[in-house]
């Protein structure tokens, strides 16, 4: 039994898959640029008719995923409520639940940021988790009016004098 290895017909046999490898991926991609509303097309009707099977797919992917990624995910939730999108949006949330109205939202939010001190007192105002008597406060009337019930920015306790 003759046991030679043809080395350059080894060789060769690798270049040949790697050409025909690399046209193949040069294929495809030409053809998905070339069918892109096609695929589109296609990929709309698939979710169409496989809605539900999807729907119970993502559902159970991502409870796996979620509690793969629970740290992490706590990590990411904690580090996204210091940022400043965050405080902007949950304030603003806020002040909707609390029924106040005004026309410009981003506005209001500014002018809060900006003030310092009591438009009633003059007393410098705080943030604090917990209420106190220097807490900054959104000041609104309660009656019900087209117009925007905003009035003054104020520490709580003027706040509270002044319902």
């Amino acid at each position: 039994m003759d046991n030679k290895f043809d080395t350059a017909k080894f060789v060769d046999n690798i270049i040949n898959k790697a050409i025909a490898k690399e046209n193949q991926r040069l294929y495809q991609k030409e053809y998905r640029e070339k069918n892109k509303q096609k695929a589109k097309e296609y990929q709309k009707e698939y979710k169409k008719i496989n809605k539900n099977k999807l729907k119970q797919y993502y559902k159970v992917y991502q409870k796996q995923y979620r509690e793969k990624n629970k740290d992490k995910l706590k990590e990411q939730k904690k580090e996204y409520h210091q940022t400043p999108e965050y405080k902007k949006l949950s304030r603003i949330s806020g002040w909707k639940k609390q029924g106040i109205i005004t026309n410009d939202y981003d506005a209001l939010y500014d002018h809060y940021l900006k003030t310092s001190y009591c438009d009633f007192c003059k007393i410098e105002l705080t943030y604090d988790k917990k209420r106190t008597a220097t807490t900054k406060c959104l000041d609104h009337d309660h009656s019900i009016t087209d117009r925007p019930n905003f009035r003054n920015i104020l520490c709580h306790s003027c706040n509270t004098k002044r319902r």
